[in-house]
């Protein structure tokens, strides 16, 4: 069986060999040498050059951000296998559920109509919580719709089939609508899109020896939704990853709600001590301002790892991109970091820098990207980088000797 989904991966990517085990040969494809030769010439440039050849090999810190979603249909199985051949240690399901209470890989309870083909059928659009109203050309207002995974049981869920993240708001049809996708993304992989329940892709990742970094996402409903609390749903996803075979310490599970950290830090502390706390105070509290004192409170209530955006770890010293007051302060209340999450908004040139707004000043070109990963690893000294494009993280930390 893994030699036909093998076969598969390569025939996805075009390439003879897969990665398929921490030592086996990753793919890495042609991206990062596009990056680096973007690159103005320096030091660092001229190392990562020096590793075109390889070999490269699967990292821990190469971590698939919805698999590799910038080409694949995110938390899809074909996007899954696409971050796995490229050298992907560690893979992410962001986890919601359905109707009947079972979890599934979406990574938010509400994007269906956009990370979905739900609108092309009928009798299940009508379910969705808000139904598709067609934009009005005469007011300038957009297209209104809303489908949730608790919108439908997972019966109805397994009809669907994932499509690239995008939707055209100006659409007067569904068909319109669903034609969204970004320029700079394709749609030349989403002929397939097969959904996952949270329970097949961490088979899926044990099957390939992969480390898992499910994300317990914000339900949309109110909680406890029809008897299912919110700490039955992170006490579920826990017991899913043991089911498929996972011990503690090849799970990096995580949530924006410090609760949730707190509950497996106090119900499954050995899954708990690598719990993975996804830092957004930085843009959801206006008058934040991170402190030796609430990153050491955060050390207290038990949070090892702690993840905030990309622009959160880095800033300026001059014309120089280095680590921020931010990562210090983590570091000096011993909380390990992870950065999220490189190459999601698209060309740098074309202005997808939001990850990269607090260096924005000198990122000027897409290979500028790898100057960021270098800060990111030898300056901050994160553990792990989300990445949308998991190859480039890869071919980096080869090179590195990460």
């Amino acid at each position: 069986m893994k030699q036909i989904v093998t076969s598969s991966i390569a025939l996805l990517l075009g390439v003879s060999s897969v990665a398929m085990a921490g030592n086996e040969p990753a793919q890495v494809g042609p991206r990062p040498l596009y990056l680096v030769s973007d690159m103005e010439n320096s030091p660092l440039k001229t190392k990562l050059e020096s590793c075109s050849s390889g070999p490269f090999h699967r990292s821990d810190f190469s971590i698939g951000h919805r698999g590799a979603a910038m080409q694949f249909p995110e938390h899809t199985k074909e996007s899954y296998l696409a971050a796995i051949a490229m050298g992907a240690g560690v893979l992410e399901c962001d986890v919601t559920f359905t109707k009947d209470k079972q979890l599934v890989c979406r990574h938010s309870q509400s994007d269906l109509h956009t990370t979905t083909d739900v609108l092309a059928y009928p009798e299940l659009a009508k379910k969705c919580t808000v139904p598709f109203k067609p934009a009005n050309p005469d007011t300038g207002e957009d297209a209104q719709v809303e489908c949730r995974t608790s919108d439908f049981t997972l019966a109805e869920f397994r009809t669907l089939k994932g499509k690239m993240d995008g939707a055209n708001p100006k659409a007067t049809t569904v068909e319109e609508y669903m034609q969204g996708t970004p320029g700079w993304r394709t749609d030349l992989y989403s002929q397939t899109g097969t959904l996952m329940t949270h329970a097949e892709s961490a088979a899926l990742f044990k099957q390939y020896g992969v480390k898992v970094t499910p994300e317990l996402k914000s339900a949309a409903v109110e909680m406890p939704y029809q008897g299912f609390t919110q700490q039955d749903y992170a006490q579920k996803l826990i017991d899913e990853l043991k089911q498929a075979g996972f011990t503690p310490d090849e799970a990096y599970v995580q949530s924006f709600n410090l609760d949730d950290v707190k509950y497996w830090i106090n119900n499954e502390p050995k899954f708990g001590k690598q719990a993975v706390y996804l830092d957004d105070r930085m843009y959801e509290q206006q008058d934040f301002v991170a402190s030796l004192e609430n990153m050491r409170d955060l050390h207290k209530q038990g949070v090892n790892i702690i993840a905030p955006p990309l622009y959160a770890l880095i800033e300026l010293d001059g014309n120089k991109i280095v680590e921020s007051n931010y990562a210090k302060l983590a570091k000096q209340a011993d909380l390990d970091i992870i950065a999220w999450t490189l190459e999601r908004s698209g060309p740098l040139a074309q202005g997808g820098g939001w990850y990269y707004q607090s260096v924005t000043e000198q990122i000027k070109r897409d290979g500028d990207m790898m100057k960021v990963l270098d800060v990111l690893a030898k300056e901050v000294g994160v553990i792990g980088v989300f990445s949308d494009w998991p190859s480039t993280v890869t071919y980096y930390a080869n090179c590195m000797d990460i």
